[in-house]
Protein backbone atom coordinates (compact mmCIF):
# COMPACT_ATOMS: atom_id res chain seq x y z
CA UNK A 1 0.00 0.00 0.00
CA UNK A 2 1.69 3.12 1.33
CA UNK A 3 5.28 4.31 1.39
CA UNK A 4 6.43 1.88 3.79
CA UNK A 5 10.26 1.84 2.96
CA UNK A 6 10.70 4.54 5.10
CA UNK A 7 8.35 4.51 7.88
CA UNK A 8 9.27 0.99 8.85
CA UNK A 9 12.40 1.69 10.06
CA UNK A 10 12.55 3.54 12.69
CA UNK A 11 9.49 2.58 15.25
CA UNK A 12 6.90 0.24 15.61
CA UNK A 13 3.95 -0.25 17.97
CA UNK A 14 0.72 -2.62 19.55
CA UNK A 15 -1.97 -3.28 17.61
CA UNK A 16 -4.99 -1.68 19.10
CA UNK A 17 -8.96 -1.88 18.66
CA UNK A 18 -10.96 -4.56 17.44
CA UNK A 19 -12.88 -4.92 14.58
CA UNK A 20 -16.64 -3.62 14.93
CA UNK A 21 -19.69 -5.19 13.86
CA UNK A 22 -20.96 -4.54 10.98
CA UNK A 23 -24.54 -5.13 9.49
CA UNK A 24 -25.39 -8.84 8.20
CA UNK A 25 -26.96 -7.73 5.76
CA UNK A 26 -24.13 -5.98 3.54
CA UNK A 27 -22.39 -7.65 1.53
CA UNK A 28 -18.34 -7.24 1.57
CA UNK A 29 -16.57 -7.12 -1.42
CA UNK A 30 -13.49 -8.92 -1.87
CA UNK A 31 -10.03 -7.77 -0.87
CA UNK A 32 -8.82 -8.33 -4.51
CA UNK A 33 -11.73 -5.48 -5.56
CA UNK A 34 -10.33 -3.12 -2.20
CA UNK A 35 -6.81 -3.38 -3.44
CA UNK A 36 -7.88 -2.80 -7.46
CA UNK A 37 -9.81 0.22 -6.35
CA UNK A 38 -7.13 1.40 -4.49
CA UNK A 39 -5.11 1.59 -7.90
CA UNK A 40 -7.58 3.65 -9.65
CA UNK A 41 -8.59 6.13 -6.66
CA UNK A 42 -4.93 6.98 -6.52
CA UNK A 43 -4.72 7.78 -9.97
CA UNK A 44 -5.28 4.83 -12.03
CA UNK A 45 -2.81 1.26 -13.66
CA UNK A 46 -1.51 3.74 -16.59
CA UNK A 47 -0.46 6.57 -14.43
CA UNK A 48 1.60 3.81 -12.35
CA UNK A 49 3.17 2.55 -15.14
CA UNK A 50 4.59 6.04 -16.33
CA UNK A 51 6.33 6.10 -13.04
CA UNK A 52 9.99 4.30 -13.70
CA UNK A 53 11.69 6.63 -10.53
CA UNK A 54 10.69 8.98 -7.24
CA UNK A 55 12.18 10.79 -5.07
CA UNK A 56 10.80 13.08 -1.86
CA UNK A 57 11.93 15.12 1.06
CA UNK A 58 10.72 15.54 4.27
CA UNK A 59 10.55 15.97 8.24
CA UNK A 60 10.28 13.92 10.83
CA UNK A 61 9.46 14.41 14.21
CA UNK A 62 9.72 12.53 17.77
CA UNK A 63 6.85 14.70 19.53
CA UNK A 64 7.74 12.81 22.83
CA UNK A 65 11.74 13.41 22.98
CA UNK A 66 11.59 16.64 21.40
CA UNK A 67 13.65 15.45 18.41
CA UNK A 68 13.48 16.78 14.57
CA UNK A 69 14.98 16.01 11.71
CA UNK A 70 14.73 15.66 7.97
CA UNK A 71 14.18 12.60 5.45
CA UNK A 72 15.01 12.41 1.81
CA UNK A 73 14.26 9.02 -0.45
CA UNK A 74 14.48 7.91 -3.73
CA UNK A 75 13.23 4.63 -5.22
CA UNK A 76 13.43 3.03 -8.41
CA UNK A 77 12.63 -0.04 -10.34
CA UNK A 78 12.16 -2.95 -9.48
CA UNK A 79 12.72 -3.00 -6.25
CA UNK A 80 16.19 -0.16 -5.48
CA UNK A 81 15.82 2.47 -2.73
CA UNK A 82 17.74 4.99 -0.53
CA UNK A 83 16.65 6.58 2.56
CA UNK A 84 18.30 8.57 4.64
CA UNK A 85 17.55 10.71 7.88
CA UNK A 86 19.55 13.47 9.46
CA UNK A 87 18.42 13.78 13.21
CA UNK A 88 19.66 16.74 15.51
CA UNK A 89 21.65 15.66 18.25
CA UNK A 90 21.84 11.71 16.65
CA UNK A 91 23.04 12.24 13.45
CA UNK A 92 22.89 10.51 9.99
CA UNK A 93 20.59 7.25 9.62
CA UNK A 94 20.50 5.64 6.08
CA UNK A 95 19.12 2.39 3.98
CA UNK A 96 19.25 1.10 0.59
CA UNK A 97 17.91 -2.17 -1.16
CA UNK A 98 19.48 -2.81 -4.76
CA UNK A 99 20.73 -5.70 -6.60
CA UNK A 100 19.57 -8.54 -3.76
CA UNK A 101 21.50 -6.70 -1.28
CA UNK A 102 19.73 -4.70 1.62
CA UNK A 103 21.35 -2.44 4.41
CA UNK A 104 21.66 -0.16 6.88
CA UNK A 105 24.12 2.46 8.39
CA UNK A 106 23.25 4.38 12.18
CA UNK A 107 25.17 5.67 14.64
CA UNK A 108 24.31 3.02 17.29
CA UNK A 109 24.82 -0.11 15.18
CA UNK A 110 27.15 1.26 12.46
CA UNK A 111 26.83 -0.19 9.16
CA UNK A 112 25.42 -3.86 8.58
CA UNK A 113 23.91 -6.03 5.56
CA UNK A 114 20.26 -6.87 6.56
CA UNK A 115 19.84 -11.20 6.16
CA UNK A 116 16.99 -13.64 6.77
CA UNK A 117 13.34 -12.40 7.01
CA UNK A 118 14.31 -8.72 7.72
CA UNK A 119 15.98 -8.99 4.06
CA UNK A 120 13.14 -10.66 2.51
CA UNK A 121 10.89 -7.93 4.10
CA UNK A 122 12.57 -5.07 2.74
CA UNK A 123 12.96 -5.94 -0.67
CA UNK A 124 8.99 -6.18 -0.37
CA UNK A 125 8.74 -2.88 0.83
CA UNK A 126 10.57 -1.32 -1.69
CA UNK A 127 9.06 -2.90 -4.71
CA UNK A 128 8.38 0.07 -6.98
CA UNK A 129 4.88 0.81 -8.14
CA UNK A 130 3.46 -2.01 -5.03
CA UNK A 131 0.12 -0.60 -5.11
CA UNK A 132 -0.48 -1.94 -8.84
CA UNK A 133 2.28 -5.37 -7.77
CA UNK A 134 0.61 -6.47 -4.86
CA UNK A 135 -0.61 -9.97 -6.50
CA UNK A 136 3.75 -10.31 -6.77
CA UNK A 137 4.31 -9.68 -2.95
CA UNK A 138 1.05 -11.71 -1.18
CA UNK A 139 -0.51 -15.18 -1.79
CA UNK A 140 -3.00 -14.79 0.15
CA UNK A 141 -5.57 -11.69 0.46
CA UNK A 142 -8.88 -12.03 2.56
CA UNK A 143 -11.67 -9.21 3.86
CA UNK A 144 -11.77 -9.92 7.27
CA UNK A 145 -14.92 -7.19 7.84
CA UNK A 146 -15.05 -3.60 8.88
CA UNK A 147 -13.71 -1.54 11.17
CA UNK A 148 -13.90 2.60 12.70
CA UNK A 149 -10.24 3.49 12.07
CA UNK A 150 -9.32 7.31 12.23
CA UNK A 151 -13.14 8.12 12.61
CA UNK A 152 -13.50 6.22 9.01
CA UNK A 153 -15.14 2.77 8.30
CA UNK A 154 -12.56 0.76 7.04
CA UNK A 155 -12.00 -2.38 5.04
CA UNK A 156 -9.73 -4.63 7.08
CA UNK A 157 -7.98 -6.73 4.68
CA UNK A 158 -5.28 -9.74 6.10
CA UNK A 159 -2.62 -9.61 3.49
CA UNK A 160 -0.38 -12.91 3.44
CA UNK A 161 2.97 -12.30 2.11
CA UNK A 162 4.64 -14.58 -0.77
CA UNK A 163 7.27 -14.94 2.83
CA UNK A 164 7.00 -13.15 6.16
CA UNK A 165 4.33 -12.57 8.55
CA UNK A 166 0.90 -11.78 7.64
CA UNK A 167 -0.19 -7.78 7.84
CA UNK A 168 -3.39 -6.33 8.16
CA UNK A 169 -4.50 -3.35 6.17
CA UNK A 170 -7.07 -0.62 6.34
CA UNK A 171 -8.99 1.24 3.53
CA UNK A 172 -11.98 3.56 3.93
CA UNK A 173 -15.11 2.43 2.44
CA UNK A 174 -15.68 5.74 1.61
CA UNK A 175 -13.12 6.96 -0.53
CA UNK A 176 -11.24 3.35 -1.29
CA UNK A 177 -7.87 5.35 0.07
CA UNK A 178 -5.70 3.39 2.41
CA UNK A 179 -6.07 4.41 6.06
CA UNK A 180 -3.85 2.33 7.83
CA UNK A 181 -1.11 -0.46 7.92
CA UNK A 182 -0.14 -3.15 11.13
CA UNK A 183 2.65 -5.75 10.53
CA UNK A 184 5.28 -7.79 12.38
CA UNK A 185 8.51 -5.68 11.30
CA UNK A 186 11.55 -8.23 11.95
CA UNK A 187 14.81 -6.47 13.34
CA UNK A 188 17.85 -6.49 15.06
CA UNK A 189 15.86 -6.45 18.28
CA UNK A 190 12.99 -9.18 17.70
CA UNK A 191 10.16 -8.86 15.96
CA UNK A 192 7.84 -5.85 17.10
CA UNK A 193 4.38 -4.97 16.32
CA UNK A 194 4.16 -1.76 13.83
CA UNK A 195 1.23 0.62 13.21
CA UNK A 196 1.36 3.01 10.66
CA UNK A 197 -1.42 5.76 9.78
CA UNK A 198 -1.29 7.16 6.67
CA UNK A 199 -3.25 10.79 5.82
CA UNK A 200 -3.14 13.99 3.77
CA UNK A 201 -2.96 12.68 -0.20
CA UNK A 202 -1.92 14.73 -2.95
CA UNK A 203 -1.28 14.46 -5.97
CA UNK A 204 2.32 14.02 -7.76
CA UNK A 205 3.09 12.71 -11.24
CA UNK A 206 -0.62 11.72 -11.44
CA UNK A 207 -0.73 9.37 -8.47
CA UNK A 208 -2.37 10.46 -5.02
CA UNK A 209 0.28 9.80 -2.24
CA UNK A 210 -0.52 10.45 1.35
CA UNK A 211 2.15 12.56 2.58
CA UNK A 212 1.85 12.36 6.16
CA UNK A 213 2.47 8.83 8.13
CA UNK A 214 2.16 8.41 11.90
CA UNK A 215 4.23 5.41 12.76
CA UNK A 216 3.92 3.89 16.54
CA UNK A 217 6.66 1.95 17.64
CA UNK A 218 7.21 0.45 21.49
CA UNK A 219 5.80 2.82 22.96
CA UNK A 220 7.01 5.46 20.68
CA UNK A 221 5.15 7.63 18.42
CA UNK A 222 6.89 9.47 15.22
CA UNK A 223 5.66 11.96 12.41
CA UNK A 224 6.63 12.20 8.96
CA UNK A 225 4.99 14.58 6.33
CA UNK A 226 7.05 14.70 3.03
CA UNK A 227 7.42 18.21 1.74
CA UNK A 228 7.83 17.52 -1.92
CA UNK A 229 7.61 14.38 -4.22
CA UNK A 230 9.34 14.60 -7.98
CA UNK A 231 8.48 11.66 -10.34
CA UNK A 232 10.72 10.40 -13.71
CA UNK A 233 13.62 12.52 -12.32
CA UNK A 234 16.95 10.97 -13.69
CA UNK A 235 19.11 9.96 -10.50
CA UNK A 236 22.82 9.51 -10.72
CA UNK A 237 23.83 5.98 -11.88
CA UNK A 238 25.73 5.30 -8.21
CA UNK A 239 22.30 6.23 -6.90
CA UNK A 240 21.77 3.33 -5.12
CA UNK A 241 25.36 1.84 -4.96
CA UNK A 242 25.75 0.64 -1.00
CA UNK A 243 28.44 2.42 0.83
CA UNK A 244 32.20 1.89 0.91
CA UNK A 245 31.48 0.50 4.72
CA UNK A 246 28.51 -1.91 3.17
CA UNK A 247 30.68 -3.26 0.24
CA UNK A 248 33.93 -3.92 2.64
CA UNK A 249 31.43 -6.08 4.89
CA UNK A 250 30.06 -7.81 1.05
CA UNK A 251 33.60 -8.35 0.47
CA UNK A 252 34.32 -10.22 4.26
CA UNK A 253 31.52 -12.19 3.26
CA UNK A 254 32.36 -13.04 0.11
CA UNK A 255 36.27 -14.02 1.04
CA UNK A 256 35.01 -16.52 3.58
CA UNK A 257 33.16 -18.47 1.06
Amino acid sequence: MMRRTIIRRVGLALLIGFPAAWAADEALPKAEAVLDRYVEVTGGKAAYEKRKTESATGTISFPAQGLKGTVTRFSAEPNQSYMVMELDGIGKIEAGTSGGVVWGKDPIMGPRVKTGEEKVQAIREARFNSPLRWRELYSKVENAGVETVEGEECYKLVMTPNEGKAETQYYSKKTGLGVKTVMTAVSPMGEIQTEGIVSDYKDFGGIKIPTKTIQKAAGQEFIITLDNVKVNESLPVDRFEPPAEIKALLKKTTDKK
